[in-house]
């Protein structure tokens, strides 16, 4: 090959490589994408939890919960919790969830302590634990009817917080006031729509996965040991294949 055509051939190959470049150098300029994870509970070590497995002895009433199969319907009043029976440490949890109708609330709290849930009066919430938020997208618009005001305080994808007297240190994205992780991405389906989320609990860090990507989450909980408790705030909702694996 001449000199002439050996120059033109690298110029060729270098305008057709350039395009690829670039986008290399945009891609490693990108953080990272966390990691997906829609675990269906089916590995070994996963647990099934049903009626067995929680306690309606806190704050509700004895209508306010109610299994039919594997579905748990939460009538949403009074407001208050079900806890699970057994102490948890170091776990993963699955939940399903849908709100039944619009601008519904709801959440699950890990790591709620007895002390918090043995003097719960009617119509309250723990004041221990971290809660993962279930809010459905219709309460945005609700709370600024009902309020005047814009709800830039909480998001409806999954946020994660610790209530009360328990310490968490949220990652970002933080709520206004630095209290609360909100999602990396909004993911959540609406009323009728069942979600997925998926919580690593260990050595007192949160994760959240809602519909099989990370959202949300936080580290260096206190305390870092306690009850499940699912929560009735006023609006019907469903849970279903709530499975849990023990961790050491």
């Amino acid at each position: 090959m001449n000199r002439t055509l050996l120059e033109s051939t690298i110029f060729r190959t270098g305008l057709l490589l350039l395009p690829v470049l670039c986008l290399s150098l945009i891609w490693a300029d990108e953080e990272p994408s966390p990691p997906k994870a829609m675990i269906d509970g089916s590995e070994p070590g996963w647990v099934l939890l049903g009626k067995d497995d929680f306690v309606n002895d806190v704050n509700c009433d004895p209508e306010t919960w109610t299994w039919k199969d594997d579905i748990l319907l939460c009538s949403g009043k009074p407001v208050g919790v079900m806890r699970s029976q057994k102490v948890y440490t170091n776990f993963e949890l699955i939940v399903q969830w849908r709100h039944l109708k619009p601008a519904g609330n709801s959440g699950v709290f890990v790591w709620a302590p007895m002390e918090a849930l043995e003097v719960l009066k009617p119509n309250s919430l723990p004041k221990y634990g971290i809660e993962i938020q279930m809010l459905d997208h219709g309460y945005a618009e609700q709370y600024e009817k009902r309020s005047g005001k814009k709800g830039d305080w909480f998001s409806t994808n999954g946020d994660v917080f610790a209530v009360g007297n328990t310490k968490l240190n949220p990652f970002p994205p933080l709520s206004p006031n630095g209290s609360r992780s909100f999602p990396r991405k909004n993911l959540s389906k609406g009323a009728g729509e069942w979600n997925h989320y998926y919580v690593r609990c260990i050595n007192g860090e949160v994760r959240l996965w809602v519909n099989g990507e990370e959202v949300s989450g936080g580290n260096n909980a206190e305390p870092r040991q306690g009850h499940l408790c699912l929560e009735s705030e006023g609006s019907p909702i469903e849970f279903k294949n709530i499975r849990i694996r023990e961790l050491p």
